[in-house]
């Protein structure tokens, strides 16, 4: 190849990554490409916000799923791990959908701080962790490495409205972005 054909090259190439690199930084296109769309953010139920900022950090509330279509029921006897696992990765939307309404893009997010999950199960369920992954996989397919999180999974004798699922969550934001 002669030089102003490897220059060429070299430069098609960077703008390619370029614009690869773009797309990773930015979470809604990657939910686009998921094929994901966040819901609309559900309002509180009680006497709480959905979000306090504090510094850098924005606290979210407890999320269950977002809408009228919730899945209910005890992980365990009514609600299989597979279907747990479903409704934990729609609460992680809910939770997408707060912080999008917060921050105005979720480019803002520098890292996704800790989850904390709890699953409504019977005495017996000992696979807490698989279910709240259906939120960790999805805040690290959207995210990437910005998206990997401390974590607590737990179970619970009873959630709000026998809800399977219950997560809240910390971020830290970055308002230059």
């Amino acid at each position: 190849m002669d030089r102003m054909s490897t220059v060429v090259v070299s430069l098609v190439l960077l703008a390619l990554a370029r614009a690869l690199g773009a797309q990773a930084d930015n979470p809604e296109a990657r939910l686009r490409e998921l094929g994901l769309s966040l819901p609309s953010p559900s309002p509180p139920v009680a006497n709480y916000v959905n979000a306090v900022r504090v510094g850098n950090l924005l606290y979210l509330a407890g999320h269950g799923e977002c809408g009228d279509a919730s899945m209910t029921g005890k992980v365990g006897r009514d609600v299989t791990v597979d279907s747990a696992y479903a409704s934990a990765r729609r609460t992680g939307l809910c939770l997408l959908s707060t912080l999008k309404a917060e921050l105005g893009d979720l480019r803002k997010v520098r890292r996704v701080v800790k989850v904390f999950g709890m699953v409504n199960a019977t005495p017996e369920f000992e696979d807490h962790p698989r279910v709240i992954n259906g939120c960790s996989d999805l805040l690290v397919r959207v995210f990437g490495e910005r998206g990997r999180h401390a974590r607590a999974a737990v179970g619970m004798a009873s959630l709000p409205s026998n809800i399977p699922v219950e997560i809240e969550m910390v971020v830290e934001v970055d308002d230059q972005r």
